[in-house]
């Protein structure tokens, strides 16, 4: 169940570091990079650290993004064989944002 401060939050504002959970609520890796195709800007994935290393999350097995958690649409055994991130077809890996950074985009102050 989310905490009381616990929100849906967009691909771009999730931070390397957030755990990442099996479709059940079992945390199972955190969050290392999100991966954008820029070409087309949309969201192609997420690079996890898990026990067994480096492994890669598609976007379809993403279920939901909140500020303390993300949530997949897979099991524990699938969780245990993802692939690594080398299997991706990755153009680039979005960078950390600051918060202050994140701040000034949800409330419109930009840099200029």
């Amino acid at each position: 169940m989310p905490e009381a401060h616990d929100h849906p939050i967009a691909y771009t504002a999730l931070q390397p570091g957030t755990p990442v959970q099996t479709s059940d609520g079992h945390p199972f890796a955190t969050v290392q990079a999100v991966l954008v195709d820029e070409k087309v800007s949309v969201f192609d994935g997420i690079v996890v650290q898990t026990a067994e290393g480096t492994r890669f999350v598609d976007a379809p097995q993403v279920d939901s993004i909140h500020t303390t958690y993300v949530r997949t649409t897979l099991s524990a055994e699938q969780a245990v064989n993802l692939p690594s991130p080398g299997g991706s077809h990755l153009v680039e890996i979005k960078p950390p944002r600051s918060m202050a950074d994140r701040l000034r985009r949800m409330f419109g102050r930009g840099r200029r």
